[in-house]
């Protein structure tokens, strides 16, 4: 199963440059289980512990096919061969 996942700016030396790489899995966890695992450092950028639990980190959103994860079942949403799945850092600010 091959799942393009497209990185933002600011992970992409954890990927060589790359913008877009693929990896595979049948939910989200394992599709990151697979990025760390040819892209070493990526995950602690992406999932984070919470009282014991892997969890999304907050300013990180990811999308499978335009829909948000977090509506479809967060890192225990399922994959299917062919999906995209975006990986977006919140961005917060403005002016006053």
């Amino acid at each position: 199963m091959s799942i393009e996942v497209r990185i933002p700016t600011i992970l992409r030396t954890y990927t060589g440059g790359e913008k877009a790489v693929t990896a595979e899995g049948a939910s989200l966890a394992a599709l990151i289980d697979d990025l760390e695992a040819n892209h070493p450092g990526i995950k602690e950028r992406l999932i984070e512990d919470k009282n014991g639990a892997d969890t999304l980190r907050r300013f990180v959103n990811v999308y499978i096919n335009d829909e948000d994860v977090r509506f479809m079942g967060s890192l225990e949403a399922e994959l299917s061969d062919g999906d995209q799945v975006v990986v977006l850092p919140a961005v917060a600010g403005g002016s006053n």
